[in-house]
Order: structure tokens, then sequence, then C-alpha cells
């Protein structure tokens, strides 16, 4: 179940790059700088928007973590110990965390890319 620590982070790094490059085609501020200096509505629907994108990531992630759970906790046992904090750290230290931390540069290299295409016709 190793997997997991590269599908999650990979699958965010897609999301990422998916709404990174929409926000270089529209213009808009990079994505943690919105979080960190916005008011609080801003902030709020930046937070909205950032765990919608990411919500199949995270649905994924809590299933992948419940399989994981299962195989190592219930050998040997007749109930299923289940640790929910565990799987909301997991889930949102790999899904989450690397689609906050890569939006923005992601952003910034396709507005960089998208510029220097426009220079070039």
């Amino acid at each position: 179940m190793t997997f997991r620590f590269f599908l999650q982070p990979i699958m965010a790094f897609l999301m990422a790059l998916r709404d990174g490059i929409k926000d270089a085609k529209t213009g808009r501020t990079p994505y943690f700088w919105t979080i960190a200096h916005s008011d609080t509505a801003g902030r709020r629907a930046a937070w909205r928007e950032g765990f919608s994108a990411v919500a199949r990531i995270l649905v994924l992630g809590v299933i992948m973590d419940v399989i994981y759970q299962y195989k190592m906790y219930s050998q040997g046992r007749q109930e299923f110990p289940f640790y929910p904090s565990e799987a909301l750290v997991i889930v949102l230290l790999l899904a989450f965390v690397p689609y906050l931390l890569l939006r923005g540069p992601v952003a910034r290299v396709a507005k960089w890319w998208l510029g220097r295409k426009q220079k070039t016709n």
C-alpha cells in the first residue's frame, strides 16, 4: 500500500497543474497568496475552491487509507478498528498540502510560458 504515498501527491500535482494553468490564463493572483493575504470572504472562497478541486483525490485517499488500515490492523481480529483521525491527517498531508504548495508555482511557470509564447507569435 505504499503506492498511495506516490499516487495521491501525483494526483494533487495534476489538479494543481490544471488549476494553475487556468489561473495563468485568467490572470488571477497566485492561490497561496490569495489565501494568505485576502480578506475573510476571499480566503473562505479560495479554501472552498481548493477543497472542491481536490475532493475526488481526498475521497480516493480516504478509501485507500481505509483499505490500508484494514490490512494492517485487522489481522486476527473479529472487529475492524478504524482510525478516522489518522485517515484525515494522511489524506490532508498527501493530497491537499501538495496541491496548496504546487498550484502557485505552476501558475507562475504557466504565465511565463504563455507570455513567452505570445512574444514569439
